[in-house]
């Protein structure tokens, strides 16, 4: 006791100094702060201008009548209601889940089988190998798809090595078929997106643990089982990388259709991407047309989310 009493100023000074001590204290060392949100606000504003802004209005137009030229007219689900009553808009959402299967289950399945066997046997030339399989991934994909149309027509080069081997009777017009133009298109797909998964899961294998692969051959384990047990699931990140990129490149998949095919014969190869421009550019039904896109976005969403928690999981 130094003989003094203190005030109700005191008092409250102190209590004021103690409250924001114990604000400081709980707030550990390099946590968030608010502060930090005005770093990343100017592209948040350049993000909502492009992309949030054109995204609302097209949900807008969804809702309304309109050939871009007249007033617009109320039209409430009836666009909609089309998607799922109109075969002609049904059609592309069914053969963009098919192209699904060329787009990302094919080239992420070789990407695997490639990685695996390039990771495990010492191959002489591995780098020109990764260019060749990676070098559709720098082409514009009109480029690709020009050279693809080149090489599956009537009198393409696929056709003319068929008839050169003995097998003229499968020559067709691949791109002109009802039945193998689907296919083809996808075929072109794939090739262009194995590329990428291969080094995705090249660049992921080579952070797997040597030590993991020589406690499996230890306890014996073979080529397949090493790869089901060490290889697989330390590439789970990586698939679940590839499969959001190729089902995004697949499900927005416009320029491929556009040169290769104009989504015919009739519409067996259109897509709801080439859907959106066909119905908003050529036949005048906006509307329509941003249904279609905003059906899209969501469909992209909930496959992209719901395959990388599936293949990915929960974060602890």
């Amino acid at each position: 006791m130094n003989g003094r009493t203190k005030g109700p100023t005191a008092d409250r000074t102190e209590g004021r100094l103690t409250a924001l001590r114990s604000g400081y204290r709980r707030q550990a060392p390099g946590e968030p702060r608010a502060v930090g949100y005005l770093y990343i606000l100017p592209a948040l504003a350049v993000y909502a201008v492009f992309l949030l802004y054109p995204f609302g209005q097209s949900v807008w137009l969804s809702f309304v009548h309109w050939d871009g030229l007249t007033v617009a007219t109320p039209a409430g689900f009836d666009n909609y209601r089309d998607l799922f009553s109109d075969p002609s808009l049904r059609a592309p959402f069914a053969h963009a889940l098919l192209l699904l299967v060329f787009y990302s289950a094919l080239p992420v399945a070789i990407g695997l089988l490639l990685a695996a066997v390039m990771s495990r046997v010492r191959v002489r030339g591995m780098t020109f190998f990764r260019t060749v399989l990676f070098l559709p991934q720098v082409l514009a994909l009109i480029v690709v798809g020009v050279a693809w149309r080149s090489i599956l027509a009537p009198d393409g080069l696929l056709n003319d090595t068929l008839r050169a081997v003995g097998l003229g009777s499968l020559a067709r017009p691949w791109l002109g078929d009802y039945t193998w133009a689907l296919p083809a298109v996808g075929v072109v797909g794939t090739w262009v997106g194995t590329g990428l998964c291969m080094i995705l899961f090249l660049a992921g294998a080579q952070r797997i643990p040597r030590e993991l692969y020589e406690a499996a051959r230890i306890d014996g384990a073979g080529p397949v089982r090493e790869f089901r047990t060490v290889t697989l699931p330390g590439l789970r990140p990586q698939i679940a990388v590839a499969l959001t990129l190729t089902i995004i490149a697949g499900l927005r998949n416009f320029d491929l259709i556009y040169i290769t095919t104009s989504g015919g014969p009739g519409n067996a190869t259109s897509v709801p991407a080439y859907e959106v421009y066909h119905r908003a550019f050529e036949t005048n039904q906006v509307g329509s047309a941003a249904a279609v896109g905003v059906a899209l976005t969501v469909l992209i969403f909930v496959l992209t989310v719901t395959v990388s928690r599936l293949v990915e999981g929960r974060r602890s």
